[in-house]
């Protein structure tokens, strides 16, 4: 007997961290007899008939800073964000009203943008010419932008948020762009079955518990998140809120209530003519467990690797979404 396997004999219980034992690859069980296309299918039609108000994720909110402005593309849309006087999020087109600056790259003092090429100012109401601020929202963790005129549907006063973990977390955004279209992010996130197969390095003994129906909209799955020859075992929700984002709760288990928010927002096409995404994913930690307020205190050691490991993730994850991009296009 080897003294991984001594130790897993004598580990305890009921500890959160076990120890995994060591099965090949090639060795799990196959899982594709379950991963029917069809149902796949129907959970990501039932997905993309949910509202989102026309609201976007655009950035980590922290990205945001006061004193500084900050560009980004939603759905062809070029846009300028910062920091008003009072630290609110304000959004609004790139574009100078006057001669078509960038905006993005004006100066932000006081928390009013000026433009660099003529010192047109801006304090995120509506200007004298013609230029009109966008609906924002600043969740704490993420920064939305809603536009009426890309999304096309009732607006929303505000973006459809799921439950956040109440108390101290650890919060970490990552992001990821890819060449494909919302809905196959949407897709992949909806593929539970390849998890341990795509991912052994993150994932094992993942099993699918109950899948989506009319009545009941989730998955329910068991997995193990992998850390080397330990394991954390869980059992987790998958549920679509709108129509561009995934989120799976810990429903069971270690840092129960902790969610991962995976965000699905077009930036427009490339250069090719292909759309462009970005994968805009929160993961919000919690635990009830007295030692996570040590985690809690080394938040800056600990957020970079959790960045690190959704973006591993998604590297991945954005083959297996470009290529159902490719597929279903006949690209």
């Amino acid at each position: 007997m080897s003294i991984g396997d001594r130790l897993r004999d004598h580990w305890p219980k009921d500890a959160p961290i076990g120890m995994i034992p060591r099965v090949a690859w090639a060795k799990q069980e196959p899982t594709y007899r379950d991963a029917q296309p069809g149902l796949i299918d129907a959970a990501l039609d039932r997905s993309q008939k949910r509202p989102t108000g026309n609201w976007y994720v655009f950035a980590p909110s922290r990205d945001v800073r006061a004193g500084r402005a900050y560009g980004a593309r939603v759905a062809g849309a070029e846009l300028v964000a910062w920091r008003d006087p009072h630290s609110r999020l304000r959004v609004g087109p790139a574009g100078c009203p006057h001669l078509g600056a960038d905006l993005a790259t004006g100066v932000v003092s006081d928390g009013i943008l000026y433009c660099r090429w003529h010192g047109l100012a801006f304090d995120g109401q509506r200007c004298d010419l013609r230029w009109k601020p966008f609906p924002s929202h600043d969740d704490g963790v993420l920064a939305w932008v809603r536009l009426d005129s890309v999304g096309g549907e009732a607006p929303f006063d505000a973006p459809v948020l799921s439950p956040r973990p109440d108390g101290g977390s650890l919060t970490a955004v990552a992001r990821v762009a890819g060449t494909c279209e919302p809905s196959d992010i949407v897709a992949n996130r909806l593929d539970p079955w390849h998890g341990a197969w795509f991912h052994p390095y993150s994932f094992t003994r993942l099993e699918v518990l109950t899948t989506p129906t009319a009545e009941d909209d989730r998955f329910l799955v068991s997995v193990t998140f992998r850390m080397g020859r330990f394991g954390v075992p869980v059992i987790a929700e998958f549920t679509t809120p709108d129509a561009r984002t995934v989120v799976m709760r810990i429903i069971e288990g270690e840092g129960t209530g902790s969610i991962v928010e995976t965000h699905a927002t077009p930036t427009g096409p490339g250069p090719d003519g292909r759309p462009r995404v970005d994968v805009i994913e929160a993961t919000i930690a919690s635990s009830p467990r007295p030692g996570f307020a040590n985690a809690l205190r080394a938040g800056r050691l600990i957020t970079p690797l959790m960045r690190y490991a959704a973006t591993r993730l998604w590297r991945d994850d954005l083959a297996y979404a470009e290529r159902r991009y490719r597929l279903r296009t006949g690209g």
